[in-house]
């Protein structure tokens, strides 16, 4: 409760800062009210929302809703925070001044009016990102990217020369609220015609009956060579409360099981591998593996028991962090990682081939599309899905196309 009471101060102060550009640029005084109206249901129903959170049942579409508009009424405030809170840095000083050197006798108020072009600019300024976050929630998580990447290595077996895999991580289908939009995103992936489809974990994100509606959409996924999966830190349901450790344990089991039913070979430390005209290649997956509290249940050299050291290896992990702290130093080599898990925050700049930003970067280094250490690549995907905020603003889901080729390697 205390938290919560801290909470609201801090909120009712950016409130307050955010509501003098308001009353600075318009003196009518219904609109003064539905700003007042607007933050108060929106505020009211993320509290309502929090405090009726059930961990037996995990994060619904209310709950997120609930939390997507309220972060798109809080980030404009923030902005207009700052905006108002950086005249004042001037306002004060002046007032005080006045104070002391025209003493109780002056007339009208120490402070000088707020400036109106500082308050047109200020929200100015904050609708950018209130535009932004709505576009998000309605029409940005669906806007799929299809990313293609072609990387080179001098010991790719011959016969995978032009070899090409699609990739698709973080499904998170209980987030899901357009079974439509789904299923253009699977025709997309299939239009691809990769040859095999790769998928790195997190398909639900808590418990499998979330995949249930979109079976008959997911069984249309198709690759010559198959579809092969791993599991992430979501689909183990270590997020909400179970009766028991057996229905947690029967509910990852269903989970496996309706993967499986797609079509998906389903990886659990192990491998399998790939061949062509007498030469293979490596597919190995692992369970989940990450740091800060996440769930470390990979295992690499159980996974390449049946592995050579001069196997060309496509390792599927789906947090990155596994590549940064274990992957690349191990002495086998991995030639390409394939990781998800960060979803690029669902939020950020990004301009192709050129910059891209978000503040999960602060988080993983390795948070979005292809890196090369130690003459080992990695792919983290930015999520096929979306969590906890029902959209995604700049960071766009992605369906991720390698194409392999032979020959000297790219630097």
């Amino acid at each position: 409760m205390l938290r919560w009471i801290i909470f609201l101060v801090i909120y009712g102060i950016l409130d307050l800062y955010a509501f003098q550009a308001f009353k600075t640029v318009s003196k009518n005084n219904w609109v003064h009210i539905l700003y007042w109206v607007i933050s108060f249901l929106v505020v009211g129903n993320f509290v309502f929302n929090y405090f009726g959170f059930n961990r037996r049942d995990g994060f619904s579409h209310a709950h997120a809703y609930a939390f997507g508009f309220f972060i798109a009424i809080l980030v404009p405030k923030m902005i207009l925070f700052l905006g108002m809170f950086a005249e004042d840095i001037f306002r004060v000083p002046q007032a005080i001044y006045r104070y002391f050197t025209e003493g109780n006798t002056a007339e009208g108020n120490y402070f000088a009016s707020r400036r109106q072009f500082v308050s047109q600019i200020a929200l100015g300024i904050a609708a950018i990102p209130l535009a932004s976050i709505i576009y998000g929630i309605y029409k940005g998580k669906y806007n799929y990217k299809v990313l293609k990447y072609t990387l080179t290595f001098e010991d790719l077996p011959d016969a995978f020369d032009g070899y090409k895999l699609t990739q698709i991580s973080d499904i998170h289908s209980g987030s899901f609220d357009d079974i439509e939009k789904i299923n253009y995103a699977v025709n997309l992936i299939n239009e691809q015609e990769s040859d095999v489809i790769l998928f790195t974990g997190d398909m639900v994100n808590n418990k499998a009956d979330e995949l249930l509606p979109y079976m008959n959409v997911f069984n249309k996924l198709k690759a010559k060579d198959g579809l092969f999966s791993v599991l992430g830190n979501h689909d183990y349901g270590d997020y909400i409360s179970w009766e028991s450790k057996e229905a947690k344990h029967e509910n990852l089991e269903y989970l496996k099981t309706l993967q499986r039913q797609i079509g998906f070979n389903v990886l659990l430390n192990e491998s399998r591998f790939i061949e062509r005209n007498g030469e293979r290649i490596a597919l190995v997956g692992v369970e989940n593996w990450g740091t800060g509290g996440f769930k470390q249940t990979g295992d690499l050299k159980k996974a390449s028991q049946n592995v050579n050291a001069n196997d060309f290896k496509i390792l599927m992990s789906h947090d990155p962090t596994h590549w940064e702290k274990v992957v690349i130093k191990d002495d086998y080599k991995y030639h390409l990682t394939l990781s998800g898990h960060t979803h690029g925050m669902q939020f950020g700049i990004e301009i192709p081939g050129w910059f891209k930003w978000s503040p999960v970067k602060w988080r993983y280094k390795y948070w979005a599309g292809i890196y090369k250490e130690m003459g080992q690549y990695i792919n983290v995907n930015r999520g096929f899905g979306y969590l906890a905020f029902p959209g995604r603003v700049g960071i766009w889901p992605e369906i991720t196309v390698i194409e392999l080729k032979k020959g000297t390697a790219t630097a």
